[in-house]
């Protein structure tokens, strides 16, 4: 299975959901998985490609172009406009910003949990970036 069809238009973050703000590292669009560039203090997209880049902060709630200001979701719950099943355990994908079920990741991609399916329609984010690969 690919990565969630995100429908940026869609995205909102449930009440009482914990967001944060940023300057975007680059151009992002809503819905996407992102983490903090250590070297920049900058919000990029998450990839799993290594720990850092995987080590995810949120999903981004808007749109931003680079050094424009980003609000992202960090914690509880949010709608992706995009079918997600109960249940389901999803995480960083190796597609920059890309959010899919952690059963798909396969050896040498770093695992970050960004949470699970609570609805048909809805993710509820309790993200654990622990910096191992599968192996």
């Amino acid at each position: 299975m690919a990565d969630l069809v995100v429908v940026v238009e869609d995205v909102l973050a449930s009440t009482g959901a914990a967001t944060d703000t940023g300057v975007a590292g680059q151009d992002l669009l809503s819905g996407q998985a992102v983490y903090l560039d250590s070297a920049t203090g900058t919000i990029k997209k998450a990839v799993d490609t290594s720990a850092a880049a995987a080590a995810a902060i949120g999903i981004t709630l808007h749109a931003a172009y680079a050094d424009q200001p980003i609000a992202y979701i960090k914690a509880g719950g949010i709608t992706l406009g995009c079918a997600t099943a109960v249940g389901a355990v999803y995480g960083v994908t190796d597609t920059a910003g890309g959010i899919s079920l952690i059963s798909e990741r396969a050896a040498g991609d770093y695992i970050t949990i960004l949470g699970i399916g609570s609805s048909i329609t809805e993710i509820v984010l309790r993200i654990n970036a622990s910096g191992v690969a599968i192996a």
